[in-house]
């Protein structure tokens, strides 16, 4: 016992030291993790060699990381996924898993005969990391974007894929279907007693003890290794277990409050489960090494052959399919956890240069990846030029220039289109709704510019002109005929831009059109002053706006008149049909 306490104040500390170092040079923490096992383990400074020790603290650290994943899978996701997102999700899951097991099976890996390394790394190349891609998506705000909702889509998809996989695990040598089935029975037994549980036991009891922190902890640490405990006895795995707790969890009314409650816990444990990972890891010879590149190779090609193909196939144009597959080029956290499951006295179903090579690739992906993702927009325009010398049509190749006429001379494009809107966001969509209400008339003369393919297609349903190309890019703007256009309306405020800022952008429209009215965003107060030394003929500032109906707001509250205001509002926002909601 004292020497296991001894080994977890070690990681703690190894950790926590390579963990400062990990984001000052901003790379992901998990690395951090697994390079502080790999330092104090057996293969380097030996300080952890206790192989009990390292047992338990992976196990635990196991159990409650698939306990946190199972409270953040978001089911009603699963359940609303668009059909482009579903059909992406499938494609890339199956096919990635089984491009992945006839790939190495080819290569010589086992499959069959109580040894699955071709299946397991299979699973492990079709699984993409969630912590990495919604970390790097949030500082970069794109989450909301189309790419970033398509990306956050196949993540939720490829969990329950992942779910999947743990529940067949324990069958794989015994595949007939007799055990499919009695597995399958199993698992529904499990997940089905954990919602019942979780539906119609659980709320009391935690509304109950809702106002003491310290019970709904306990209370979910409980029922955690509880269903855990349960998971064992079905002869499935306490890790399957604590997965479906975290899932039944994560359905019931006090799902955030039970996810606050827990999370200084979970990184507590998550610490201890990839700090213990790192101890197992072997100090890696040449021939891993080489094994992680081929691997390392195999799953960013996969993800571009499974990713990119259905949404270019789907209409997305090249943009739109190409980021998501950049975002997805890395493996999971999962993968690491199905590689250790298979390779654990348990299973015995994965040798240990699967399971090292898996894990060295993890730490080369990661921090690759990191960098792809940081710099797609750069990397996209690089790479689309490529594609359409392979003969790949974007959307732009079947429209012509908003400033082109029948004639080729002068004219303002699709019948005269005198005010263009430059990138279509929120605040363009609501602009669109607001000049259909209240001027009509205006509305026919608006054209818009914007790489979104889903605005693309909602305008032409509506009949407004719109061309497909990135503002960023001087020679979009000259194709769009900004030089004819009489009203020229940059829509989307900085943080959102890529690759350009508002400032240059007017500096860019003004040079091509110096009689133009322009009309461009500010965030700052500051940035309004630029924006007009650089040629805009006027700013706004939606915080001043919004400040305004603040104002309102609270006016009305304090004259009891905040229902009336909200009625008025939400009958407002009744008949509204926005191209993006």
């Amino acid at each position: 016992m004292h020497d296991l306490l001894r080994d977890i104040a070690l990681c703690l500390a190894a950790a926590w030291l390579l963990g400062v170092a990990s984001q000052l040079a901003r790379q992901p923490i998990i690395l951090a993790y697994l390079a502080a096992g790999f330092l104090l383990g057996p293969s380097v400074l030996g300080w952890v060699t206790n192989q009990e020790s390292i047992a338990t603290i992976s196990e635990l650290g196991l159990i409650f990381l698939l306990f946190m994943i199972g409270l953040e899978i978001d089911l009603k996701k699963i359940v609303s996924a668009g059909k482009a997102i579903t059909v992406t999700a499938a494609a890339q899951i199956i096919g990635g898993f089984a491009l992945g097991t006839v790939f190495f099976r080819l290569l010589g890996f086992k499959l069959g005969g109580g040894n699955w390394d071709a299946l397991y790394l299979g699973a492990a190349a079709a699984l993409s990391s969630t912590v990495i891609i919604v970390k790097v998506l949030y500082d970069k705000r794109e989450l909301d974007t189309l790419p970033g909702r398509v990306t956050l889509g196949i993540l939720v998809l490829q969990d329950l894929f992942a779910i999947l996989f743990l529940a067949i695990q324990p069958n794989l040598n015994e595949l007939d279907v007799s055990m499919l089935v009695g597995s399958l029975l199993r698992v529904f037994v499990l997940v089905g007693t954990a919602m019942l549980v979780s539906k119609y036991v659980l709320p009391p009891f935690f509304h109950k003890i809702a106002r003491l922190p310290e019970l709904v902890l306990v209370g979910a640490i409980g029922w955690c290794f509880l269903v855990g405990e349960f998971g064992e006895r079905l002869q499935l795995s306490r890790e399957m277990g604590a997965l479906v707790a975290g899932v039944a969890l994560s359905t019931f009314p006090y799902a955030l409050d039970v996810t606050a409650k827990v999370t200084s816990l979970r990184d507590f444990f998550v610490t201890l489960f990839f700090v213990g990972l790192g101890m197992k890891i072997h100090r890696p010879d040449l021939i891993v090494f080489l094994w992680a590149l081929v691997f390392g190779v195999f799953t960013v090609a996969s993800r571009f052959a499974t990713t990119f193909t259905p949404l270019y196939r789907l209409g997305s144009g090249l943009r739109a399919s190409l980021l998501p597959a950049i975002n997805l080029a890395q493996i999971s956290e999962f993968s690491l956890v199905l590689l250790e499951l298979g390779a654990s006295d348990k299973f015995h179903q994965v040798g240990p240069l699967a399971k090292d090579l898996v894990s060295l690739s993890f730490v080369i992906l990661a921090t690759l990846s990191t960098f792809g993702m940081a710099r797609s927009d750069s990397l996209t325009r690089w790479l689309i030029p490529q594609l359409k010398r392979l003969g790949l049509r974007d959307l732009d190749q079947s429209h012509p220039a908003l400033g082109a006429t029948g004639s080729g001379a002068g004219g303002h494009g699709h019948g005269g289109s005198k005010i263009l809107l430059l990138g279509f966001f929120r605040a363009a969509s609501s602009l669109l709704e607001e000049l259909e209400e209240h001027a009509p008339d205006l509305l026919k003369q608006v054209a818009v510019v914007d790489f979104n393919p889903v605005v693309h297609r909602e305008l032409k349903k509506r009949g407004i002109p719109v061309i497909y190309g990135d503002i960023s890019q001087r020679d979009t703007l000259v194709h769009a005929g900004v030089a004819q256009a009489e009203v020229l309306v940059c829509t989307v405020p900085d943080s959102l831009l890529k690759g350009i800022t508002n400032e240059r952008l007017v500096r860019s429209l003004r040079e091509l059109n110096p009689t133009a009215r322009i009309i461009a965003p500010a965030e700052v107060l500051e940035t309004a002053r630029h924006l007009v030394a650089a040629g805009a003929s006027y700013v706004c500032l939606g915080r001043l706006h919004e400040g305004r109906d603040l104002m309102e707001a609270v006016r009305a509250a304090e004259q009891g008149l905040l229902d009336d205001l909200r009625e008025d509002l939400m009958t407002r926002l009744k008949d509204r049909r926005e191209v993006l909601p």
